[in-house]
């Protein structure tokens, strides 16, 4: 898997050749000023919940690419008025494809349009393509539903957010990690907004310090695990 930070909680990753992209705020973002949507391919789009801050690019990635939206009914209904191409899943479902799959999992937020519109319950993805696979936490708690993850698949890295606030912080993303039987995590959903900015060097130590790796990257940058 080729994994690319858009900035705040969207990515990019790429899987034989199939593009997902997940949670898209792009062009809402000021710290993502240099990425180019319209150079951005989707195969698929995942969206963990309707907040504002994971959907503002959903409509204008799917109208350009025809890409399939995955997430719950709701917000694949909402999307689907807008003749929209999606596929509906629900908290334990999984979606398959040929090279990969994205299984439906629990966390705990809230989830509504901007426009006021009901967005069904949070969530994240555990997505799997050959011997990795890639747990997607979404905008979440630390929840005790996440050790209910490794008793099914082996991860191999974690996206999880530690801005603190509206998630989950540095102390409880740790305790995630142990959840989830994970040692090896990405960092999002922080300093974009004044309320997730965090200390990045310290947050990177704490990690050390608890014998993980926090891996933050660089808007526009790739890494593959």
């Amino acid at each position: 898997m080729k994994i690319t930070f858009y900035g705040h909680a969207c990515f990019g990753i790429e899987i034989n050749g199939t593009n997902i992209i997940v949670d898209p705020f792009i062009t809402g973002n000021p710290l993502a000023k240099d990425i180019d949507i319209n150079s951005i391919k989707a195969d698929y789009i995942l969206v963990t919940h309707a907040h504002q801050d994971h959907v503002l690019d959903v409509e204008v990635l799917a109208e350009r690419t025809g890409a399939t939206i995955v997430s719950n009914y709701e917000i694949v209904m909402y999307y689907g008025a807008k003749e929209l191409k999606g596929h509906p899943v629900n908290h334990g479902g999984t979606f398959k494809t040929e090279h990969f799959s994205a299984k439906y999992v629990n966390a705990i937020h809230t989830s509504s349009f901007a426009d006021g519109s009901y967005g069904g319950q949070p969530g994240g993805f555990v997505i799997t393509a050959g011997d990795k696979s890639l747990y997607i936490a979404g905008d979440t708690a630390v929840t005790m539903d996440m050790k209910l993850i490794p008793m099914t698949t082996k991860l191999t890295a974690s996206i999880f957010p530690i801005g603190d606030n509206f998630t989950m912080g540095i102390t409880d993303a740790i305790i995630a990690s142990d959840l989830v039987e994970c040692d090896s995590v990405i960092g999002c959903h922080f300093n974009t907004f004044p309320p997730i900015e965090i200390d990045v060097d310290n947050a990177k130590q704490q990690f050390l310090n608890a014998g993980k790796e926090l891996n933050i990257i660089e808007i526009g940058a790739s890494i593959k695990i």
